[in-house]
């Protein structure tokens, strides 16, 4: 611990403590997955856990995510409270027609009788030259599906707190965590007690052009912000971290300050949540801004292997740089 009473941590270890917190605070909860017991894991985010909570609450399963998937949701309807790993994003698809056709649809069809309160984890975004077989950001699949909420841990901070209130929604969530920070050092403050999961964040204050992100994109605008902010020009960085429902009031707020907008994902620009933040600007605020608001996307192809071709698939630091100046210049 620091003189700024913050506590140094990696995301993956972020990550861990947040799901042993929930372990010990809730028999209720559960974990299952492929390899989460014995394994610990395939990013060892859950090393030791079978160790300490036995295998009737670290589940390995078997390689079958729609079983898995649909086994929490029963688990769930009977009054408990599951965390489903889902291995990476792309195997969610497997699981689909569980999420989408039970999950987030047995409240409705009930008539308010059944509750869902499932939480899936899935590993998200680039996965460090995995290529096409394991690196999606397919957050704005989900993102659509009415009766599911959607949420992005993009920050150590988030990392941490987000497991916990997901758990208590009586509603199914999807938490998305992000492959290539398991790595990254970060700190957060050390008395933190929980996180709101229902709002955006602004995390940095500017009065020139709003940045608006989530997931692994929120580093990377608040490092073009501090880059930016040696040019004169006040960045604010607004972080999503809830992309359904949207925090339609906390976009609106900051670009009707700002008067400038940059959406940036590393998810596919066609269909994605850049569209639909863009379309909500322009419904809310279009006369207040300066500037046509722009987008900064994944390239729309599938993820080369080669790290100098997948990076150049991805948004970076330098390109928001560039696009914002582009911007704030505009006119």
């Amino acid at each position: 611990m620091n003189d700024k009473q913050t506590i140094k941590l990696t995301y993956r270890e972020a990550l861990k403590q947040g799901m042993l917190d929930a372990l010990r605070n809730d028999d209720r909860v559960f974990l299952m997955g492929e390899d989460v017991g014995s394994y610990g894991g395939a990013f060892a985010v859950s090393k030791g856990f079978l160790k300490e909570f036995g295998p009737d609450r670290i589940m390995d399963v078997p390689l079958s995510e729609s079983g898995f998937t649909g086994a929490g949701i029963g688990a769930a309807l009977g009054g408990m409270r599951p965390i489903v790993e889902i291995m990476t994003v792309n195997f969610s698809l497997l699981a689909f027609d569980q999420i989408a056709n039970n999950a987030a649809t047995l409240l409705h069809m009930s008539g308010g009788q059944l509750s869902v309160p499932v939480v899936i984890r899935m590993s998200c975004g680039t996965g460090r030259q995995l290529a096409a077989q394991h690196s999606h950001s397919w957050e704005p699949l989900f993102a659509h599906i009415p009766g599911l909420k959607v949420i992005s841990a993009g920050t150590h901070e988030d990392a941490r707190m987000m497991l916990q209130p997901a758990i208590d929604d009586p509603d199914p969530v999807i938490l998305f965590e992000y492959t290539a920070m398991l790595n990254m050092e970060g700190e957060i403050p050390a008395d933190i007690q929980s996180v709101d999961i229902s709002k955006a964040r602004v995390r940095r204050e500017g009065s020139d052009i709003s940045i608006i992100t989530y997931g692994s994109g929120v580093y990377k605008a608040l490092g073009a912000a501090a880059e930016l902010a040696e040019a004169g020009i006040a960045a604010e960085v607004v972080d999503l971290r809830v992309l359904r429902p949207l925090d339609t009031a906390t976009i609106v707020a900051s670009v009707s300050k700002t008067h400038r907008a940059i959406i940036v994902e590393d998810a596919w620009q066609s269909v994605s949540i850049s569209s639909e933040v863009s379309a909500r600007i322009m419904e809310k605020c279009f006369y207040d801004l300066d500037a046509p608001v722009e987008r900064l996307c994944g390239i729309e192809v599938p993820m080369p292997y080669p790290k100098h071709l997948e990076e150049a698939s991805l948004p970076q630091k330098d390109q928001i740089v560039a696009l914002v100046k582009k911007i704030v210049n505009y006119g």
